[in-house]
């Protein structure tokens, strides 16, 4: 008996010592974008950082310095993170806010293991009219709002001014774009006529999601209905077979560089090798950088949403938002979740220095976001910017399928109707799985 009353206090003795002192909420946040923790580690002047990392980063520990009374701990994960957080959640130990993006976000929210934040957004002095379209579209799922918007993302034509020029295509200080797949043709030839230089520089290996952004934006500028359900595809369509010809055709007659993936055309475009390169709007800021050393071959820089060749104007767009998985939390942890998304809401003109748009309408207005270099150029792509439907999951997936089959296509390596009714094909069975 006496053995196990001191073995009894003994547990007690040590269970104690292992507790917490802390009575504090705890608001664990996960997110990517890297890891700069040696350069931002403690800073805490937002407006000074740079790059993703760096603006998340002094962020995450202003809000850390500014609520004390809030126990904030930070998981960095290696991008994007989502089979880490799936892990979390089939534990029962997810964190509070996570970075997503909004393509994926229908992935969790049809299962049931995102919380609609309808409620805390309201609490957090955030409706949705403050947001733009293109942010609205990305977390609104079934009429609910199901993450906090956090900018929108989409390629852009980065231009060569100095070769539009000698092509003898700029007009009044801006580029001249064509206005109709005939015109980018013509366009094409007269470039590659007088600089010797292909029009496009293009990523076309490795970079499914590459071709299939030039798709999806011609389909939804043509109103297309790309999914007609949830169950399926429709790819095998006069619209699409138009678009893919365009670039089979540019690749047949060498008007855009062929074999790169993206850091060889990366490459290929700063140091002077083409006219435009569709890609990020990511990409604004090295671009910039690059056009303003005097020491690179890319002497003059200016960038445009994709011009308008067919149907209207559009923009297949992404965006990054910050959801908050189910748990069972407390009305402290509750409220500090709040506090965080009003936090978020205040540095969202910070987070436009990344070159991506604001989720905000009064952001994309300011001055903050107008002064900085091109933004005006490219400020329409927050309202004529599309994704797919709410109801269409494994996006990321389905991207990897059809990229596979439009490099065929455009290559030269399958005919054209081949190549989208495979896509099609390959898509609705891996929809019937879901």
């Amino acid at each position: 008996m006496k053995i196990k009353l001191l073995l009894a206090t003994l547990g007690a003795i040590l269970l104690s010592g292992c507790q917490s002192d802390d009575e504090r909420p705890t608001l664990v946040v996960q997110r990517f974008f890297g890891e700069c923790g040696a350069v931002y580690g403690k800073s805490i002047d937002v407006g000074k950082a740079e790059t993703e990392c760096g603006i998340v980063t002094t962020m995450l520990n202003r809000f850390a310095a500014e609520n004390p009374d809030i126990n904030v701990k930070v998981n960095i994960v290696a991008w994007p993170g989502y089979a880490q957080l799936s892990a979390q959640i089939a534990a029962g130990d997810p964190p509070d806010l996570v970075t997503m993006h909004q393509s994926v976000i229908s992935d969790y929210q049809a299962r049931s293991l995102l919380e609609p934040l309808d409620e805390m957004l309201a609490d957090a002095g955030i409706t949705t009219e403050m947001l733009t379209p293109a942010g609205q579209r990305g977390t609104i799922k079934d009429g609910r709002l199901y993450a906090l918007p956090w900018d929108t993302i989409g390629r852009l034509w980065h231009i060569n001014t100095a070769l539009m020029a000698e092509a003898g295509l700029m007009r009044n200080g801006k580029p001249l774009l064509p206005r109709n797949p005939e015109e980018l043709i013509d366009h094409a030839r007269k470039f590659k006529a007088a600089t010797g230089k292909p029009y496009l520089v293009q990523a076309q290996v490795a970079a499914p999601d590459y071709l299939v952004a030039n798709l999806y934006t011609y389909l939804l500028a043509q109103n297309a209905v790309v999914f007609p359900d949830a169950r399926h595809i429709r790819l095998n369509t006069p619209e699409a077979r138009k678009i893919v010809g365009l670039y089979r055709t540019l690749n047949e007659e060498k008007l855009t560089t062929v074999a790169q993936d993206f850091p060889s055309a990366t490459a290929n475009f700063v140091n002077g090798g083409g006219g435009i390169f569709p890609t990020g709007t990511w990409m604004i800021g090295p671009y910039e950088e690059a056009a303003r050393s005097g020491t690179s071959a890319l002497k003059g820089y200016a960038v445009a949403p994709f011009p308008q060749l067919w149907g209207q104007s559009a923009a297949f767009v992404d965006g990054h938002g910050w959801v908050v998985p189910k748990d069972d939390r407390s009305s402290a942890e509750r409220k500090a979740i709040v506090r965080f998304l009003s936090f978020l809401a205040r540095y969202n003109s910070d987070w436009t220095r990344t070159g991506h748009l604001p989720a905000f309408n009064a952001v994309l207005s300011s001055s903050s976001f107008t002064q900085q270099p091109h933004r005006r150029d490219i400020a329409t792509m927050a309202a004529t910017g599309q994704q797919l439907p709410g109801f269409v999951q494994r996006q990321s997936a389905i991207q990897g399928l059809i990229g596979e089959e439009l490099e065929a296509a455009v290559s030269g390596v399958k005919p054209i109707d081949r190549a989208l009714a495979d896509a099609e094909r390959r898509v609705n069975e891996l929809l019937s799985q879901i």
